[in-house]
């Protein structure tokens, strides 16, 4: 598992599957902030979130979760948003 502290602003977070999930605005805890033109609801509306717990590897600007893309962004759009 990857630490907070190594997923930066601006990187591409991929699913198990290597396809896109999102982009990094800003870690803020134990979640990434996602940029809102990357709203998994389709809106570009909204920030939405995955869990830093999530990411397994970080490789240059990507860092790849534990789930498939699907999978996240599912778990995104129940979880918070602003």
């Amino acid at each position: 598992m990857a630490g907070a502290s190594e997923i930066k602003e601006h990187m591409e977070i991929v699913g198990s599957d290597d396809q896109h999930v999102g982009t990094v605005d800003k870690v803020e805890g134990d979640r990434i902030k996602l940029t809102k033109r990357d709203d998994p609801d389709g809106s570009g509306q909204h920030h939405h979130y995955v869990p830093v717990s999530a990411v397994t590897s970080v490789d240059g600007n990507r860092a790849r979760l534990s789930m498939t893309a699907q999978q996240a962004k599912q778990a995104a759009t129940g979880g918070a948003s602003s």
